[in-house]
């Protein structure tokens, strides 16, 4: 995956990256910030999630989503750029202002360290909060391209994260995964369950069952809110 300072990718909001433990966040991108939910809505919002089982995973690709990193939100800058210019420091550009050569991630949200940045090198991911294999799973397998589009490349979904921590998650939800620093996982849970809410994805029981855990520490922990449309523009395909 590849996936809550810059733009999340685009047109609005993703958690800004700030290790503020269950504090609430502030979600931000390239259309400006957004007003979070209120307190205690991240737990009140998990509870209302539908539980079903998880479905097959049987012809679920990348390619489900279109091509990665797209300009869904017309800024001429792809979401991975847009995410890194959103969550890096001291950010540095390569022919313009949208090639990110160079940044600072102070700190990791998912391991509490300092990363740099510097293109070409894997140090950085962009990660996909809710990991797309799982949102196929969980509902996106029957929606149209364009939903499915919008959510690969929605900042309200995309965070940018150390990368060995980042592949050590995989498609895991919040039932097999929930980042190493505790004092990052009221927000990282909250911005799961603000994706599934808005996307209207299902949960599995246990999965439900672990964020209503991680969230009962956080009883007041907002809920983000923001991003992009949930259907991209007509101009973009998926397979």
């Amino acid at each position: 995956m590849t996936r809550l300072r810059g733009g999340a990718v685009t047109a609005v909001v993703v958690m800004t990256v700030a290790v503020a433990g269950c504090k609430s966040v502030q979600t931000k991108g390239s259309s400006g910030p957004q007003e979070t939910g209120r307190g205690g809505a991240a737990l009140a919002a998990a509870d209302a999630l539908t539980v079903k089982g998880r479905a097959p995973k049987t012809g679920y690709s990348r390619a489900r989503f279109g091509a990665a990193w797209a300009d869904t939100d017309s800024n001429s800058c792809d979401t991975r750029d847009d995410i890194l210019k959103r969550d890096l420091k001291e950010v540095k550009f390569t022919g313009g202002t949208c090639k990110v050569s160079y940044g600072l991630l102070e700190p990791d949200p998912y391991t509490g360290k300092d990363v740099t940045y510097r293109r070409g090198r894997s140090q950085v991911d962009i990660d996909h909060v809710v990991a797309l294999s799982d949102a196929w799973q969980k509902g996106a397998k029957y929606w149209d391209p364009g939903k499915r589009i919008a959510l690969a490349n929605d900042p309200l979904n995309l965070i940018a994260v150390d990368a060995s921590t980042n592949r050590g998650k995989g498609d895991g939800d919040t039932a097999t995964w929930v980042p190493p620093n505790k004092a990052y996982r009221c927000t990282y849970v909250a911005a799961q369950v603000a994706v599934k809410k808005k996307y209207g994805l299902w949960v599995t029981a246990a999965e439900k069952a672990a964020m209503k855990k991680v969230l009962a520490t956080c009883p007041d922990q907002n809920l983000p809110t923001g991003g992009n449309p949930t259907k991209a523009p007509e101009r973009f395909r998926a397979r």
